[in-house]
This record gives structure tokens, sequence and C-alpha cells, in this order.
């Protein structure tokens, strides 16, 4: 280990000399017991030092138990080292218990054969993710150099990421700065919570675009980019997105209008059948040219039916 690396995090001096892995990959040997200082196991955030004897194990990688599927993908960009997908509401990203198949990977598999696993298999190609219920815009790695620099691009928030959402109420301001924590929900492990202690930080940008009765059109961006965290932070602002079962943007707001009103946006929500948010714009350098790009796509159309028919009541 050169003088110069010494008391740099180990993860993230591997990252550094082992180009072919992106630093979640590292993380995943360090954690599975793969990469040992001087004979003996470490932690990631261990610091090298000037002598320290460091060895990785690659374990063989076992044979893809995923098998590709036909799915038909809306491909906005593709060439040989990324792809850039609009993918649909309703359509899981990756294998996870309860979706053992037809997820954006399996599709992925099926268009392209080969995808960098540094996340693992059922991971394959992805950089970053959408929540089964949100449209837009997502980049895939389609080798492990561009998988690598893509993730230490989002690392490092260079990665732009506007959201377009419909939302209950009318929040106070026309622009502002969400900032709260983020972790797991102690009551329901299958949902993110505001946290005071602990969790991990997040910070989500908006901006009204449009008001509408009850309702308002929001632009936002990420600063970083934690599960689900649009959709917690709008619901801890007092202003769940329109639609969102899991965080209050569905049957309790309804039922806080009047009869006539009631009525009214109920049917606007029947036609959704999940919530109304949107990745609309992505940008980032090529990770082989380094050449900036941006992808911009609008809502889905049952998105800007309910749009539209909330503009016609304006």
């Amino acid at each position: 280990m050169p003088a110069s690396r010494a008391g740099e995090r180990l993860d993230r001096y591997l990252a550094e000399a082992e180009r072919s892995l992106s630093r979640s990959a590292v993380r995943h040997l360090i954690d599975a017991g793969h990469v040992r200082v001087n004979d003996a196991p470490a932690r990631a955030s261990r610091r090298v030092k000037t002598g320290d004897r460091v060895e990785v194990t690659r374990p063989r990688r076992p044979p893809s138990v995923l098998a590709p599927e036909a799915i038909p993908l809306d491909v906005v960009y593709e060439d040989s080292s990324i792809a850039v997908i609009n993918k649909a509401a309703g359509m899981v990203v990756h294998p996870a218990v309860g979706h053992r198949t037809g997820t954006l990977v399996h599709a992925l598999l099926h268009r392209y054969a080969t995808l960098p696993a540094a996340n693992g298999e059922e991971r394959a190609g992805i950089v970053h993710r959408l929540d089964k219920g949100t449209s837009g815009l997502l980049v895939i790695a389609r080798t492990d150099a561009a998988h690598r620099e893509l993730a230490r691009q989002i690392e490092a928030r260079e990665v732009k990421r506007v959201y377009r959402a419909l939302v209950w109420g009318h929040p106070r301001d026309r622009e502002g700065r969400i900032e709260a924590a983020l972790a797991r929900s102690r009551s329901d492990r299958k949902k993110i919570a505001v946290v005071t202690r602990g969790g991990r930080s997040a910070a989500t940008r908006y901006q009204v675009a449009r008001l509408f009765p009850d309702l308002a059109e929001l632009v936002l961006a990420l600063e970083t980019g934690r599960t689900h965290q649009i959709r917690v932070h709008l619901a801890h602002l007092g202003h769940p997105v329109f639609g969102d079962a899991d965080y209050g943007g569905r049957r309790g707001p309804l039922l806080r209008l009047s009869p006539a009103r009631r009525s009214r946006v109920a049917l606007l929500l029947s036609e959704m059948d999940h919530q109304a948010l949107h990745a609309e714009t992505i940008a980032f350098r090529h990770p082989d040219s380094r050449l900036p790009m941006e992808f911009t796509r609008p809502v889905p159309p049952d998105f800007e039916a309910v749009l539209a028919a909330l503009a016609c009541e304006s």
C-alpha cells in the first residue's frame, strides 16, 4: 500500500485500486469476508496504513438463475456502455420478495444478454432505482466500467434527477427545501420514516408548478437519493403524493373534502392505480466520453389525463 494512500478508508482505497469495481461492490466483498488486511478480516471503515497487505478474493460468480423475459421497454437511448429507459409505473426494477419475475432486470437481460453484476445478479446493470409505482427515466450500465463511473457520479451528487408530482393541498411556500433524515420505519419495515436520531441524511428541493383546487403540481430535484425519499418527504411536509397508498396519499385526504368535491376527486383517483410521481429528467456525464447528456420525458398518459382534467376545473 503506497504511503500516499495512508489514512484512507479501506472501501475507498479499494474502489480506487480496483477500478473494475464500484464502491458498493467493494463493500459487498468486505461484508462477505472476501477482503483481508494483514491476514485478518477488516471493516470498510478501517483506515489503511503504510505497509498494510490488502488481499481481495473475488468469489466465482454463480451462473445466472434469472431467465430473460421478452418484456417491451421504452428505450430512450442506448450505446455499448449505457442505456436510458423510460420505466412504466407498475414495473418493479429488480427481483425482490414477491416479485421474482417480470422486472426491469428480466427485460434488460433479454435485450442485452449480459450486464454488469457488481451489486449481484438480481441487480444486473442497475445503478439507481425507481419505486414500482413511479414512472420515468433510469440510466442503466452495460459494462463494469460504466457502472463504476455512474455510481461514482451519483455518490458525488453529480447526476441531476428531476421529478414531477401531484400532491394534496397547497404548500405554504412556492419553492423550498425539505431536509429530514430517513430510516426504516419501526412499525412497518417495508416503509421509510422521517427520524430525529440516526437515519441517513436526505434533502429534496421543490417548486410549485401549478395550483389546482385541493391539489398542486410540483417539480422536485433530488439532492440525495434515498429509498422512497420524495414520497416520505412530501408526506412529512403535509402534502402526500396523490394516489400514494403507502404514505397517506389516497383515501385519507379524500375524506376531508366536501361531498361534492370528494366525488370529483375520487373519479380522478380511479384513473391512477399508482402514485402521481414521475422521474421527468436525468442528466449525467457519459461514463466513457465524459460528455454531458440530458434526457427528458413527459408524464405518462394516465398522469397527464388527471392534470388535464384538473386544469379544466381551474
